[in-house]
């Protein structure tokens, strides 16, 4: 059973968000909160597997409980709600600890899935949170793309050839034990090599070593990743 804290400052936003986790007969919500404060001391006493965070709360917002979670519950994966128009709210959540990234307005079963993925110990970037980080990170125009695009390449190429094919699937979203099974290694091999993947590129957590695969263009599209 994945247990699930919920957290956001609008009742019918949390009452979705239950309603379509209640579909799901592997996952329970064990605790709700209005605020990130909240937010923290629950998981603190409840201690789930995943808490659903909205990025924008009054008094302690959704990054600033994600990273004090991360903190004092790391076994607590975080996944973060957002809306159309806060991509530098994401990226500044990227370094916050959260491993998990959907549209409030998305598909209901992305939130499971994206739920799922977390638990395992896997990143999840929903595909249009993805595509809103990279143009995001391009926006500042050719120049500055073209030399982030370059800086994530050699950061990429420092790696060995099987950390990129482990940073290749990361990016894709995929957990451990789904890396093992398509490179046919143990699932504490594929461990060892996420670890290293991460320690060599500089970033603290999955999803931002998915955003550096989606720079360098290493990241395998979700069809050739399954």
């Amino acid at each position: 059973m994945i247990r699930t804290l919920i957290a956001d400052d609008e009742p019918m936003i949390r009452a979705g968000v239950r309603a379509v986790l209640a579909s799901d007969p592997d996952i329970s919500v064990v605790a709700e909160a209005a605020d990130g404060r909240q937010a923290v001391d629950l998981v603190q006493r409840h201690r789930p597997e995943v808490a659903v965070l909205d990025i924008r709360m009054p008094g302690l917002g959704g990054i600033e409980a994600a990273a004090e979670i991360r903190r004092t519950v790391p076994a607590t994966g975080v996944v973060m709600l957002t809306t159309f128009g806060e991509d530098d709210y994401i990226l500044r959540a990227l370094s916050g600890g959260a491993a998990g990234f959907l549209i409030k307005s998305g598909e209901p079963e992305e939130l499971i899935a994206g739920i799922r993925a977390v638990a395992d110990g896997a990143a999840y970037l929903s595909p249009q949170v993805a595509a809103r980080v990279v143009a995001h990170l391009a926006a500042g125009g050719a120049g500055a793309a073209a030399g982030r695009r370059a800086a994530a390449r050699e950061r990429t190429d420092a790696l060995t050839a099987r950390e990129r094919e482990v940073l290749a699937f990361l990016g894709s979203g995929l957990s451990n034990g789904q890396i093992a099974r398509r490179l046919h290694l143990a699932e504490g091999t594929v461990k060892a090599h996420v670890s290293s993947v991460l320690g060599r590129l500089g970033v603290d957590n999955r999803a931002a070593a998915a955003v550096v695969a989606h720079e360098a263009g290493i990241a395998l599209p979700p069809a050739a990743a399954q």
